[in-house]
């Protein structure tokens, strides 16, 4: 053992003493420094080792006796060491000036024989240097004692919120700053607070030889395909990859390891988010009553989120969920509702009775249906709840906006209403078909029997069908995430499944967008680019937690995949398009779809039927109708992977 060992565990056992005792023993330690610096006075002045006799005695007691009270009153024993800033240490000299007012002050007075005035200068001087020496060794040794536990961080960023985000970091043990990495050669090699820069070629180098577990991006103002390469780049090391909130998160000015954030799912998605057209997302909004069913769900919420930006002048929340209603309507309301009246409102879009007096009350310009259930395996198991649900209560839906005026109404699809292998993606189609049905007929659909009084569709009925939502309740990404973090393992249902994937706020614009561009009866789809490997997304997600895949090629990995086998109704690989040959709108990236459907006629005896069998939950019959109404529908007993 080292001969620093012993005092070094005194230190640590100090840090164990009651918070008194540390008071206590700091304010010994400024009697003692305040002694010291009476002796060094004396010393100074007389030039010469100071035996102190006489009066000079009642001077060295003047000195405590005056600074105990002031340094209490300015509270420098209620600091905490390990957080000492700029501000502790002006009110230390604060605290000492006044001090030293005061003593030179009795000194004057006094004039005491053998007693120069001087010291009344000369004592405060040393006690100011001394009593913040003991501060800055004491935050030192403090803030260089790493936890355990604590993590060697490299800031990816060595800008504003690069140097922001390590002076946060001061005095917090949970990060020990290795250095910077930036892109700009006249940075690197300088040095920031004393911490090095580093370009990105020397990543690699730096990660093994400084044992850097985690890597900081703080360059919220890059693009975001900068930022996919820089992911990239980091994938392949073994550090785990945070990041800051955006430039208008850090307006505050500070920045905290509560700040730091796992990588947004927009970094997960392997392409470019679509952006919105101008103009177009509050095209039908702006000053009208709007409803939005589901308003509590991951896309009717966040529908709702970005329709009060498009100032509406009301805003019906429709939910048959009490907390998720209240969750929405408590959200819009703490960040202000831009001068839109919130109706939040509990019902259920099966209940034909409330929804009628919803509508009659309000008469909504634009519906947004997007309540449903969409479980796949849970909807599988609850077959007549589901078809009852998006079914029936999609034609309640529509039912309310022909009887109430309503302009548009656009319902929320899935890409698995095409060639469906599962109940949820077979009844989505059929809410399809209802629209497109409705929109396309030449008589009014609940006419009196033998009317045949020509009729046009008053609303512009539109359907928006889209991949996997990423984030969404549901989705594979919080679900990788739960599983990582508990060690693994995480599970894939087949290594070949591919999913189109989008984020909520691309789901949400798309929706909005489509609303405005529609002519009726109209089925939008969003070019999603590349469908992705479900596997591979997991790879990503554990390489950039920092972590390595546990396989047959890697034994000691960290975390395993599991494949656990398709769930009842899952497909190996899902589609936008039942026909082919999707023509363009007037967004680049949203594609209108032109598919065939059944006559309203020919539709409406099968609903009929269709119900009954969901009102009786006789799965047979209502799966084998499904088959009917849905070409290409293969229940999972016949289902092909």
């Amino acid at each position: 053992m080292t001969a620093s060992a012993p005092s070094h565990d005194m230190l640590d056992s100090m840090l164990l003493w009651p918070r008194a005792a540390k008071r206590l023993f700091v304010a010994l330690l400024d009697t003692g420094m305040g002694l010291l610096a009476m002796w060094l006075a004396f010393s100074l002045r007389l030039d010469t080792l100071h035996r102190p006799t006489g009066l000079q005695w009642l001077v060295y007691g003047l000195g405590p006796l005056l600074a105990f009270p002031i340094f209490v009153h300015l509270g420098l024993y209620r600091a905490i060491f390990r957080y000492t800033g700029i501000r502790a240490l002006l009110t230390t000299g604060k605290a000492v000036a006044l001090y030293g007012a005061l003593l030179l002050a009795i000194l004057l007075v006094a004039q005491w024989e053998g007693v120069p005035r001087s010291v009344g200068i000369l004592q405060p001087l040393m006690f100011l240097l001394l009593v913040g020496t003991s501060r800055a060794l004491a935050w030192l040794w403090l803030a260089g004692r790493p936890d355990a536990a604590s993590r060697r961080l490299l800031i990816y960023g060595a800008g504003s919120a690069g140097a922001q985000t390590a002076a946060g970091l001061v005095g917090m043990r949970q990060y020990q700053l290795q250095g910077f990495v930036d892109d700009d050669a006249g940075k690197v090699g300088r040095s920031i607070n004393g911490v090095r820069v580093y370009g990105p070629q020397d990543l690699a180098e730096v990660v093994q030889r400084l044992h850097v577990t985690d890597v900081l991006l703080a360059v919220p103002s890059t693009t975001r395909q900068r930022r996919r390469q820089i992911i990239e780049s980091l994938g392949r090391l073994p550090v785990r990859i945070r990041t800051l909130p955006g430039l208008s998160d850090l307006a505050s000015g500070r920045v905290t390891v509560a700040d730091f954030q796992d990588l947004d799912i927009e970094d997960l998605l392997g392409r470019e988010p679509v952006a919105p057209l101008p103009g177009l997302l509050g095209r039908n909004l702006a000053g009208q009553v709007v409803m939005v069913t589901g308003a509590g769900g991951s896309i009717g919420s966040e529908l709702c989120r970005q329709i009060v930006h498009e100032g509406p002048a009301r805003l019906l929340l429709v939910d048959h969920s009490e907390f998720a209603l209240y969750r929405i309507h408590h959200e819009l309301q703490a960040q202000g509702a831009h001068g839109c009246e919130l109706v939040p409102l509990l019902a259920s879009v099966c209940d034909a009775q409330r929804m009628e007096g919803i509508c009659a009350a309000h008469r909504p310009h634009c519906i947004y249906h997007a309540a449903a259930y969409k479980h796949v395996p849970m909807v599988e198991a609850n077959a007549g709840e589901g078809v009852l649900n998006n079914v029936f209560g999609t034609l309640t839906m529509v039912r309310m906006a022909l009887a109430h005026g309503a302009q548009h109404f656009v319902l929320i699809s899935t890409d698995k209403a095409v060639r469906p292998t599962n109940v949820m993606g077979a009844s989505k189609r059929v809410a399809e078909l209802i629209l497109q049905a409705v929109a396309a007929s030449r008589a009014a659909p609940w006419a009196a029997a033998g009317s045949a009084a020509p009729w046009q569709c008053p609303v512009r009925f539109s359907m928006v069908r889209f991949g996997n939502v990423l984030g969404s309740s549901g989705s594979v990404i919080p679900l990788f995430r739960r599983q990582i973090a508990t060690g693994g393992p995480v599970t894939v249902t087949h290594p070949e499944v591919t999913r189109y994937f989008m984020t909520i706020p691309e789901a949400a614009q798309l929706v909005l967008q489509a609303g405005a561009l529609a002519e009726g009866g109209d089925l939008f789809l969003l070019d999603m680019g590349e469908p992705v490997r479900i596997v591979d997304l997991a790879r990503r997600m554990v390489a950039l937690s920092g972590l390595t895949v546990r396989d047959a090629q890697h034994p000691l990995g960290d975390i395993a995949i599991e494949f656990t086998g398709l769930r009842p109704g899952e497909k190996l690989y899902e589609e936008l398009l039942i026909a082919d040959q999707p023509l363009p709108t007037a967004h680049p990236r949203i594609l209108r779809a032109c598919e065939e459907h059944l006559p309203w006629p020919a539709l409406q005896p099968l609903l009929e039927q269709l119900q009954r069998n969901a009102q009786a939950n006789d799965g047979a019959a209502l799966k084998a109708l499904l088959r009917t109404l849905v070409p290409g529908y293969q229940p999972p007993s016949s289902a092909q992977p």
